[in-house]
């Protein structure tokens, strides 16, 4: 069992490794440089075998000339005489027959060229001889007037020869050039993935336990040094939304603590001393924990639907001057505090009106909560988007005439569980959810939310929604709002 699992893993780590990008690319390059070395081996044989034939037949050419001269003048050529076998010629009559011929021709009569035309030319064997070597044979006429023809063919040993030598210098020079291209080919490859290796082995050892690991990053400037930073970026972009949710989950199950704390404290007073105990007091307190617990937990939904998905809003049109006003009223109910309302005019968006009511509440709230004495709501329509969209936004100012937001912080204001004030306690503090939550719902809306200094001393919360456009114009038909 244990040989037939090594074998199992050395079988597929074996092919793993043929299929690895070092080894496809290396065949790859080999199989392409061998077949242009093929071609080029092929088609350099084939042009050297040309050149030395014309070499031959040129040299065989003037050779011939100077023969049928020779015949002309009523002599015998030295290479009708005897000479060698490297060079033979005939004469022929006007009717093609064969009249003289070399020796090394033997008693044959068979003329060395089919077409004996003057001027012609090509590669024979020796007829009668059954020699399989060929010659270059010429045919070229003999004097003007006398009807006769010389055919003289000359041996392409020494072509063949040359060409042999030529063809096995490279049947050996190739195969080792072919082999130093594979060698190459794997060693840069080699080394160019060297880099990618080790952001390999660097990323499987990252875990969640040690975010802090990068990859390294080539000084190359190449595709991989491009690879290895953004994945650092994104190693960046992960240990900051860990660091995020530890954090939210930290502070998430702090605020949970507390109404539960609160709850089994009084349930147990309750328990231990029913006597002392006030049932009126008792629901009044469970109620009221109860309803912070509820609006803790659906402040986390909503953020937890935000991350996941995105936030599905119902969009119709929404007056928001009326969400405006009904904050007020009920601000001006349950506080001491002067409501200055007098800048709420009319403004009008296409959204969620429950999601936009909890923007208003969220952000009049936190002006209550901050506020010494004074509390201004401003609504109106500016002429102009402050984005690229065109068109033009409903802007909703709250101010408060509280202590203010340092310029460093104002950012910060819309993470989650985070407080600035003193109020950390659950009687004035918040859960840290409400600003938020109204970035989150703002953002969903295709608007945005900025704070700055307050002219009555404290902080201004802006928030910016595009405003609904009337049927028919040209920003209405270029809007599609999600549904």
């Amino acid at each position: 069992m244990a040989e037939g699992a090594r074998r199992r893993r050395w079988a597929r780590l074996r092919s793993l490794r043929l299929r690895s990008v070092r080894v496809r690319t290396t065949a790859g390059a080999t199989l392409v440089v061998a077949l242009a070395l093929a071609v080029a081996g092929l088609a350099l044989v084939a042009a050297l075998r040309n050149a030395l034939t014309d070499g031959v037949e040129r040299s065989t050419r003037q050779q011939a000339r100077a023969a049928a001269e020779v015949v002309g003048a009523g002599a015998t050529p030295g290479v009708l005489a005897g000479g060698d076998d490297d060079t033979v010629a005939q004469v022929l009559d006007a009717d093609g027959r064969v009249v003289r011929a070399s020796p090394a021709l033997g008693d044959t009569r068979e003329p060395l060229l089919a077409d004996a035309a003057p001027g012609r030319s090509a590669t024979v064997h020796l007829p009668g001889t059954g020699d399989s070597e060929e010659y270059r044979a010429v045919a070229t006429a003999v004097g003007p007037g006398l009807g006769r023809t010389l055919i003289l063919a000359s041996s392409l040993e020494e072509v063949e020869r040359a060409v042999s030598v030529v063809t096995g210098l490279l049947l050996v020079g190739l195969p080792f050039l072919l082999a130093l291209v594979a060698a190459v080919t794997w060693w840069v490859v080699g080394r160019a993935l060297r880099p990618v290796e080790a952001i390999r082995a660097t990323a499987a050892a990252v875990s969640p336990d040690d975010p802090g690991r990068r990859v390294p990053e080539p000084a190359t400037r190449d595709e991989v040094a491009r690879l290895a930073a953004t994945m650092n970026g994104m190693l960046d972009r992960l240990e900051s939304a860990q660091a995020r949710q530890r954090r939210f989950v930290a502070d998430a199950s702090h605020e949970l603590r507390s109404p539960v704390a609160t709850l089994r404290q009084h349930a147990e007073v309750a328990r231990a001393h029913p006597d002392r105990t006030d049932d009126g007091d008792l629901a009044a307190t469970v109620l009221a924990e109860a309803l912070r617990l509820q609006h803790l937990i659906d402040d986390l939904l909503l953020l937890a639907r935000a991350d996941a998905d995105g936030l599905v809003l119902r969009r119709r049109p929404v007056d928001l001057d009326d969400l405006v006003l009904d904050e007020v009223r009920r601000l001006r109910s349950a506080t001491d505090l002067e409501v200055d309302a007098a800048g709420v005019s009319a403004g009008g968006v296409d959204g969620d009106a429950a999601a936009l009511a909890r923007v208003v509440r969220n952000v009049v709230d936190n002006a209550a909560r901050h506020a010494a004495h004074r509390v201004r709501l401003t609504l109106a329509e500016t002429a102009e988007s402050a984005g690229d969209r065109g068109g033009s936004d409903v802007v909703l100012a709250v101010e408060d005439d509280g202590p203010g937001i340092p310029e460093a912080e104002r950012a910060r204001v819309f993470e989650r569980f985070v407080r600035l004030d003193d109020a950390r306690a659950r009687d004035g503090g918040g859960s840290g959810l409400g600003l938020a939550i109204v970035a989150e719902v703002v953002a969903a809306h295709g608007g945005t939310v900025a704070i700055a200094d307050a002219a009555l001393g404290g902080a201004r919360v802006e928030v910016r929604l595009p405003a609904r456009e009337t049927p028919g114009s040209p920003a209405v038909a270029a809007r599609h709002w999600p549904r």
